[in-house]
C-alpha cells in the first residue's frame, strides 16, 4: 500500500473553484457578454400560437317514417335541448328537410351522430344525422 500525501481541505476548495470558475492554465476565462455589453444576454422565445379547433355542424334530416315525438325525444336528451328548442327544431327539419341541432367539435359532433345513429336504429326508425364542417 502506498503512502498518499492527506491533502489539506482548503487547497481542495480552491482547487475545485477554480475548476468551476472556468480556470485553466491560462488563466480564467473571459465571460461572454451580450450585444450591449452589460454581461447578460436576453433568449427570446417566439411566442406559440394555438389553433381554434375546426367547428363542426350536426344537421338531423328529415323522413316520412320518423315519429315528431322520437325527433323531440333525441334532441332532448343528446343535444340537452328544452322542450320549446326541441319543438322548433323539429318542425324546421319536418318543414326545411334539415335542422341544426348543435355545432361542436369534430369528436364531440362525430360522437353525438353516433349516439343518435345507434338510438335510431335501436327504435326501428330511418332517422338520418349527419355532420359537416361550418
Amino acid at each position: 500500500m502506498r503512502n498518499v500525501p492527506a491533502r489539506s481541505t482548503d487547497q481542495h476548495r480552491v482547487r475545485t473553484a477554480a475548476q468551476t470558475s472556468g480556470a485553466g492554465p491560462a488563466g480564467p476565462k473571459e465571460p461572454r457578454r451580450g450585444g450591449d455589453g452589460s454581461g447578460t444576454a436576453v433568449i427570446t422565445r417566439p411566442k406559440t400560437q394555438t389553433k381554434r379547433p375546426s367547428m363542426y355542424r350536426v344537421l338531423l334530416l328529415n323522413d316520412d317514417y320518423t315519429p315528431m315525438e322520437f325527433v323531440i325525444e333525441v334532441l332532448r336528451i343528446y343535444f340537452n335541448k328544452g322542450s320549446d328548442d326541441a319543438n322548433r327544431i323539429m318542425m324546421h327539419v319536418h318543414q326545411h328537410g334539415v335542422g341544426e341541432c348543435g355545432v361542436f367539435t369534430y369528436e364531440v359532433a362525430e360522437t353525438k351522430v353516433t349516439q343518435v345513429m345507434d338510438f335510431a336504429r335501436k327504435h326501428q326508425h330511418p332517422l338520418q344525422c349527419i355532420m359537416e364542417k361550418k
